[in-house]
This record gives C-alpha cells, sequence and structure tokens, in this order.
C-alpha cells in the first residue's frame, strides 16, 4: 500500500480532575497526549515513524476518540492519465453468472444494472461485493413500422392504431412488481425518471398514466376492428391473413429481465390472437435485424428495447425527435416512422428549444406527449432502479443516471482503492456488439462504454446534476439573446445576454460540396443575420504541444475542421460520400444552425451560433471537438482528419459505408475500424493515401494541414495499425490496445503520454439525494382544511431550502383522478407544508385519497417522490 496514513490516539493523562470532567459537558482545559504514527515510503521501503506531542487544549471531554486521516502518497500525487496499467473487458451475458464471479474476484466489476430478487441478494451475500444504485435505464417495446413487401404478409404494427393500443395490453405494474421484484416503476412517456422535466410535468403524465393503463379488452377492441380494416380475419380465435396465421417475430433480449418481459409481451399478444415466435437471442445476435435490416423484408415485429443515459436529464424535449421521427439515428428502423406534421413540428421546435419562454415550452410538451404516445412507434414499459455491481476494492466515480458503463467519467477515476496501477477485469453483457465507426458505427452503451475510455470530450456531465464541466475545454462563452429563458450554474463558464446576436460576415454558414469550399454569410446573405445564442470555446494555449493521437500525431486544427465539413458534406447530393440517410440529421441540424468560425488556431478558438439555446448555458457550449459528446462533431466515436480521410476514400471507392442503411442498400461491408473485411480496405487506403500524401477536403483543409504534416500522420497511423491491429484513434488516458471480437474481448492499456493528473476528477461527493416523507392527519372531514407536513432530509439532516428546487404537490380522488397540483410551502430547513384548502376537500368524496409529493433538488437533478394515503368522510 503506498500511501501515508496517520493514526492519532488521543490518550487522557491520569490526572483526578481530568476524569472527573470526563462526565461534564462543561469545556475543560486538559493536558493530551497524541501518538502520531505515521508510515512513509522512502527510496522504495516503507518506514513506520512515531512520534509522541503533548499540548494543552479546551474541549469536551467524553471519550476516546481514534481518527484515520489519509493523505496522498507522491507517487498518487505524480500520477498522470489513468490510475490503472490495463482493463480487460470480456463478455458474461449472463447477470447472475456475473454476481458470482465477481465474488469469486474472476471480474472485478459488472458494467451493466443488475435486477430481480434472487441477483440482488447474491449482492448482499458477497462480503467482497458492494454496488451502486443507476436510476437512468427504461425498457421499451420497439415496433417495426414498415409495411411488408411482400403483400402476403402482414406486419400488424404498420397500424398506428394498434401500436396505440399496445399500451392498454402491457400491465406495467405487474411487470415493475413482479418481473423487477419492485426494483422499477411503470414508465408511459418519453419523459424520464432521471431528468429535470420528471417533476416540471408530474400531472401531465399521471394523465397519461390514467389514460393508458391496463385494460386488456380496451386493446382486444382496438385490434379487432384494424385487424379487420387491414382484411384479416380472426378464425378460431387466431388471426389469419391470406388463409395463413398472422404470425409475429419477437426479438427477446436473455441478458436481463427483458426476456421475461418479452415472454410476458408475447403472452399478451397471443392472447389478442396473434401467433408469436419468439426469437430469443442476446444483443449481438439481435442488433443486425432491428438495426440492420430493412424494415419492409420483415424480418421481425417488435423488439424489447432499453435505453441507458449517459447523464441526468436537463432537457427531455429532445426525446420526442430521437424516438418519433427519422432524424433520431440513420437507422433503417428509424428511416420508417411517419410522425403527424403536427406532432413533427413539436418535435423539432422541442429538439431546437423554439419558445419564447418556459409557459410556452410546457405547452409545446403538453401537445406533444399525447400525441407521441398515440404514434407509438413505440411502448415505453418500465423505468428500472438497477445495481451496478463491483468488488469492494474497487474505486469509481458513477452517474446517477449513467451508472458507470454510460457516464464519461468513469475511465478518468476508476482504480483499485488502495494502490496505483494494476490491471482490472470489467464485465460486460456483450463486447463489440456493432461496427465502430464515427458516422454511423455502434450506438451500443457497452461499446460506448469502452469508447470513453479512449476517447474524451470537450465538456463532460457533472454525474449528480448532468450540467457541462470542463474536460478538454479551458473555459466558455455563452451569450444568450435576452429574451430566451436561460441560466447558469456554473461559474466556469462566462454568461451573459444580449439584445442581439449578429453573426459575423466571415463565419461559416453552408457547404459547397462541389468545390469543396465553405461559404461565409457574407457570400450567402444579403443581409445580417442572428441568433439566439453564441458559443465561444477556449481550449488550453498548450493543447497541440501537449495533446496527441494514440499514434502519437500531434492534435490540430485541422481534426476540428474535419469533423465541421463532414456533419455538411455526407448528406450532400454533390458529394462523392453521399448518404441519403444522413440527410434527416442535416435537415435537423440546420434548422437551427446559424454558422460557426475559426477564430484562432492558436491558441484554439472556435465560435458557435444557432437558435437552439438551452434553459442551462452549461448545455448550449458547442465546441466541436473530433469526439461523440454534446455539442461535438462526431456521433459514434471519435475521429483524427487522418483516419477519417481512409474512411472517406473506402466509402467514396463504395467498399464500404458508414451507415446500417446504405451498406445494406448496396450490399457492401459496413465501416468498422477496429475488426473484420474493413481492416483489408482501411490498409490499401492507407497505402494509396500515404504515396499521394493526400489531403482530403483539400481546397479547405490545406488550410490547416502540410504536406509534411500529413505525411507524418499516415506513417504514425500505418506503425499503430501494424502493432495493434486497428485503426481507432483517440487522444484519453487509454488507448485500445487489443481488439479481440471472437473471443469478445477488449484491453485498454494506459496512455502515457496523456497529459492531465490522475486525480483530476477524483473530488466529486455522493449525491445529496433527497429523502421525502409526508405526515398528516388519516382520516379529513369533507369541507375542511387539511394540512400536511412534507419533511425532506438528505444523510440524515434537514435539507436546506436554499438547495431545494421546489416541492410539488398532486392530489387524486378514490378513483384515482387528478384533483389539483400544487406548490409545496416552504417552513424550514428540511420541512415544507401542503394546504388542502375546503374548497378542494370538499371536491372529495369519501373514500381514500392519495396526495402525491415531488421534491427537486437544486443539488442533484433526480426528483424524489414519495405519496401518503388518507381518508376522506363526512
Amino acid at each position: 500500500m503506498k500511501r501515508k496514513w496517520f493514526m492519532i490516539g488521543i490518550v487522557l493523562l491520569l490526572v483526578g480532575f481530568v476524569l472527573a470532567a470526563c462526565s461534564s459537558t462543561e469545556p475543560t482545559t486538559v493536558e493530551v497526549t497524541r501518538v502520531i504514527t505515521e508510515t512513509i515510503l522512502e527510496e522504495g521501503t516503507t518506514v513506520e515513524v512515531t512520534r509522541v506531542v503533548t499540548e494543552t487544549v479546551t474541549e469536551t471531554v467524553v471519550e476516546t476518540v481514534v481518527e484515520t486521516v489519509e493523505v496522498e502518497s507522491e507517487e498518487e500525487m505524480n500520477r498522470t492519465g489513468s490510475w490503472l496499467d490495463t482493463i480487460v473487458f470480456v463478455e458474461e451475458p449472463n447477470q447472475d453468472s456475473a454476481v458470482a464471479r465477481l465474488a469469486a474476484e474472476d471480474i472485478d466489476m459488472y458494467a451493466d444494472d443488475i435486477g430481480g430478487a434472487a441477483a440482488v441478494q447474491a449482492i448482499n451475500n458477497a462480503a467482497n461485493v458492494t454496488a451502486v444504485t443507476q436510476f437512468g435505464l427504461f425498457d421499451e417495446i420497439l415496433f417495426n413500422n414498415g409495411t411488408c413487401a411482400d403483400e402476403s404478409i402482414l406486419n400488424p404494427f404498420q397500424n398506428q392504431r394498434i401500436r396505440e393500443a399496445m399500451n392498454w395490453a402491457i400491465d406495467r405494474d405487474y411487470v415493475a412488481d413482479e418481473l423487477y421484484s419492485g426494483l422499477a416503476v411503470p414508465k408511459y412517456t418519453v419523459i424520464r425518471e432521471a431528468s429535470a422535466d420528471r417533476s416540471r410535468f408530474a400531472a401531465e403524465i399521471r394523465a397519461l398514466e390514467a389514460e393508458y393503463a391496463y385494460n386488456l379488452e380496451r386493446a382486444r377492441e382496438v385490434v379487432n376492428a384494424e385487424m379487420e380494416a387491414l382484411g384479416a380475419e380472426l378464425v378460431d380465435d387466431l388471426w389469419t391473413y391470406n388463409g395463413e396465421p398472422v404470425s409475429v417475430i419477437g426479438l427477446i433480449r436473455t441478458e436481463d429481465t427483458r426476456l421475461e418481459i418479452g415472454n410476458y409481451f408475447a403472452n399478451q399478444l397471443e392472447e389478442l390472437g396473434f401467433t408469436v415466435e419468439r426469437f430469443e437471442r442476446t444483443s449481438g445476435e439481435l442488433s443486425p435485424l432491428w438495426i440492420s435490416s430493412d424494415p419492409v423484408e420483415c424480418q421481425w415485429n417488435w423488439y424489447t428495447g432499453g435505453w441507458s443515459q449517459t447523464a441526468i436529464g436537463r432537457d427531455d424535449g429532445t426525446n420526442f425527435d430521437f424516438y418519433y421521427t427519422p432524424r433520431g439515428v440513420p437507422w433503417p428502423s428509424w428511416q420508417v416512422f411517419e410522425p403527424s406534421p403536427e406532432l413533427d413540428e413539436l418535435s423539432l421546435r422541442l429538439f431546437n428549444n423554439d419558445f419564447a419562454n418556459l409557459e410556452e415550452r410546457a405547452e409545446l410538451f403538453r401537445q406533444a406527449l399525447p400525441l407521441a404516445n398515440e404514434l407509438a412507434t413505440r411502448v415505453w414499459v418500465t423505468s428500472r432502479t438497477t445495481l451496478v455491481p463491483y468488488n469492494a476494492n474497487v474505486s469509481v466515480s458513477t452517474d446517477l443516471a449513467a451508472g458507470v458503463s454510460g457516464a464519461g467519467l468513469w475511465a478518468k477515476t476508476v482504480r483499485f482503492a488502495d494502490e496505483v496501477g494494476g490491471s482490472m477485469t470489467i464485465g460486460l453483457p456483450s463486447v463489440f456488439t456493432e461496427p465502430w465507426n464515427p458516422i454511423g458505427g455502434s450506438n451500443w452503451v457497452f461499446d460506448n462504454m469502452v469508447k470513453r475510455a479512449v476517447g474524451e470530450q470537450a465538456v463532460y456531465a457533472d454525474p449528480n446534476t448532468g450540467l457541462g464541466i470542463p474536460g478538454r475545454i479551458e473555459r466558455a462563452e455563452v451569450v444568450v439573446d435576452e429574451s430566451f429563458p436561460a441560466g447558469v450554474t456554473y461559474d466556469w463558464l462566462d454568461f451573459s445576454t444580449a439584445p442581439e446576436i449578429v453573426v459575423p460576415d466571415d463565419a461559416w454558414v453552408a457547404w459547397d460540396a462541389e468545390n469543396q469550399v465553405f461559404l461565409t454569410a457574407g457570400e450567402v446573405y444579403s443581409e445580417p443575420q442572428t441568433a439566439v445564442y453564441k458559443s465561444t470555446s477556449y481550449y488550453p494555449e498548450d493543447m497541440f504541444d501537449t495533446i496527441t493521437w494514440h499514434d502519437g500525431s500531434p492534435m490540430s486544427a485541422a481534426d476540428f475542421v474535419m469533423g465541421m465539413i463532414v456533419t455538411f458534406d455526407l448528406a450532400n447530393p454533390d458529394s462523392p460520400y453521399y448518404d441519403e440517410s444522413l440527410v434527416p440529421t442535416l435537415d435537423q441540424f440546420l434548422s437551427s444552425f446559424k454558422g460557426f468560425r475559426v477564430v484562432s488556431t492558436d491558441p484554439l478558438i472556435i465560435e458557435h451560433y444557432a437558435d437552439n439555446a438551452s434553459l442551462d448555458a452549461e448545455s448550449m457550449i458547442v465546441s466541436w471537438w473530433p469526439g461523440s459528446g454534446g455539442g461535438e462533431a462526431y456521433g459514434f466515436g471519435d475521429a483524427a482528419w487522418h483516419n477519417m480521410a481512409l474512411m472517406l476514400r473506402g466509402e467514396g471507392n463504395g467498399n464500404f459505408a458508414f451507415t446500417p442503411d446504405k451498406a445494406e442498400a448496396n450490399e457492401i461491408e459496413r465501416t468498422n475500424m477496429i475488426a473484420g473485411p474493413s481492416l483489408t480496405i482501411l490498409a490499401t487506403e492507407l497505402t494509396a493515401a500515404s504515396e499521394e500524401n493526400y489531403i482530403p477536403y483539400a481546397p479547405t483543409l490545406s488550410q490547416f494541414i502540410t504536406e509534411d504534416e500529413a505525411a507524418a500522420r499516415y506513417a504514425n497511423l500505418a506503425e499503430f495499425a501494424r502493432r495493434y491491429g486497428h485503426y481507432y484513434l483517440g487522444t484519453n488516458i487509454y488507448f485500445l490496445q487489443g481488439v479481440f471480437p471472437v473471443e469478445s474481448q477488449a484491453i485498454l492499456k494506459r496512455y502515457e503520454a496523456h497529459p492531465d493528473p490522475a486525480n483530476r476528477y477524483a473530488g466529486f461527493a455522493a449525491p445529496a439525494i433527497a429523502e421525502v416523507e409526508i405526515d398528516g392527519p388519516s382520516r379529513v372531514t369533507i369541507g375542511d382544511e387539511a394540512v400536511f407536513d412534507v419533511f425532506v432530509d438528505a444523510f440524515g439532516e434537514a435539507y436546506p431550502m436554499d438547495d431545494i428546487d421546489g416541492v410539488t404537490y398532486l392530489l387524486f380522488d378514490s378513483t384515482g383522478a387528478q384533483v389539483e397540483a400544487g406548490m409545496a410551502t416552504a417552513v424550514d430547513d428540511g420541512l415544507w407544508e401542503v394546504v388542502l384548502s375546503s374548497e378542494t376537500t370538499n371536491a372529495l368524496a369519501e373514500g381514500s385519497n392519495r396526495l402525491e409529493v415531488v421534491a427537486v433538488s437544486k443539488l442533484v437533478a433526480l426528483p424524489s417522490l414519495t405519496e401518503y394515503q388518507f381518508v376522506t368522510a363526512p
């Protein structure tokens, strides 16, 4: 153990008056002897040094106190980059086996959620295993929305009303209570439990819960009417089409409770008259079907999906666009979504934060929520409260919503608690689930966990609040139109408002794909353009001297400009790399984009102008960092300009494609930087690029790349690929040393050239999650005022009023209908009050009622909910 420990023992001198004072609570002057034993590291050898210090102090003597203070050793203070030397990822698809392997110390962490009573009990029974609670996981049934090309086959879920009816066919309370043993809550809407909007729209969510409560007979009525309209017949309680049973193929994940959810839903479908083919497989086996296959081929009809947040949700308005429109991701299964014009407009407005004030935003939500549930591209099932287990000697910062696997900072903090260095083995349900590329590659949380250790972000999310904190960026400035309701929480960025924000004439606002140059505002517009906000990202002056890609190539401004170009170019029909499936994503981007410019390259300063301002200034930083994250250049990974150049060449030559849609349509390989046939294509392109000293998009990038730099980059990448067998580069504290797709293993190695101190992100405290309790009358006389006390605590102490954003209450009568919603009144730290007026109680019928309370903290963006039952009587 390479640390200094100070063991301080307080020994009371055996003096009569001192012993007598021990039973008193009055301060007493005493003489104390402190025996200090210090273990230090000297020239590689641990040495114990003991000192005795005697001093006179004034204190209340109650008992002997032993205090342990931990101080970092010199090795810890001097460590840069990662705490660990190596991380090995192994595949373990079964959660029960994972817990057993943890107990046997075969693995050190299982970076996925654990659910179910048996698995939770196994964690509790293992003395060497601990766990952290994760709140940001949720389940769905995703439907194939497409119409089968083979007209003899019927996909019932092409019908919007049948998809909607599946809400009534699922008993979410049963799933949460029985299948998850209470470690989940029913989920009815796109709003996440671990988000600020969960409390803002509690009333609207409750209304939808009432509308879509379990009612199998209501589902049957809709299914019967719609199936007959589609030309199907119910014969002996089974649906037939063209004389054959209507068979629906369910893709059921086997790694976790979704196996039980899938079989439960299959049973419900059979009860409604469908013939169900249950296709039970792992994530890696099912992803080619629901992600990559053409929906009209009807190789599947529904899938037991699951999503993981990467941070506490600050704004769930963007979720409508992601989950209900083709703009969400460039996957075939998304491209057949057909939102109504009204929902499409609302989704885009919420994505761009196109509203004048918070009330207008709330109205957009109120309109979009029911329309989304009616469209039902998917049906939400549960939000999970699950455990992420790891050995007790592991230390890691976790995110309230994202746990470990989805957290941006996990790799920056993971270590063994009592040592520097070492090798850690982490289990995942799947490793290398899909191809890796930055444009349309794997979006699986398991693959992204590995990517987050290899690539870093300009701005990370605070694991307790979801607000942006500095990563690679040094500082930022955000200026917002004074009419937009934005605010700021942290002081690391400068925030201000202005009556008008004008886009400079030299800002890049469009891309000429044919001539491969950006067009400026002065060239495109005849009059000045304005934006709702301006983000300015300032990078460290020494960044291009200290930050290198993992092949040793120094980072440069060209890496940033490449990301800007690709954002525009790939969805442009004039580009040799044109991909039709990327058009909706570009359209979404252009709907709010106003311009950007590289103000300086030494140091690097980038301005971004747009109309999609956020409620939080920390969420408006558009860094154009060549990685994947909020405000960054790519959606699915990291890329330097030179390995991106190879991928573009292969795409242009028709050898592979970034997106599954284009790859499927052209029957070619999907671009994969780490494995498979793509490696041969990339090697061929690297040889050609090296011989040509190739500079992609030369009319623009040649301003940022010299021929010597190009030659050096290609040489570095060739050597990296020779050593490690792949082309995936990042700049983070670990690099991808080993790729073993057949064995489903990945090996990360400490990148020794990384300049950051290893302890840079070691200071995150435990989240102050509010604990809420309601106390009040159990019986209320109808027509009388009723007062309820709401106690809000954290860590056993009263929660300060100044740290609470608000306490909302909802009142439901004996029928489950919402009677009233309002705000509780602050009385004191930790104490709030709900007053139901005599008019309110007079509206209640005789019977049982429910008072629900939602407390929202400013310190933790995770609402705390509780409820209280009381009876009303005359």
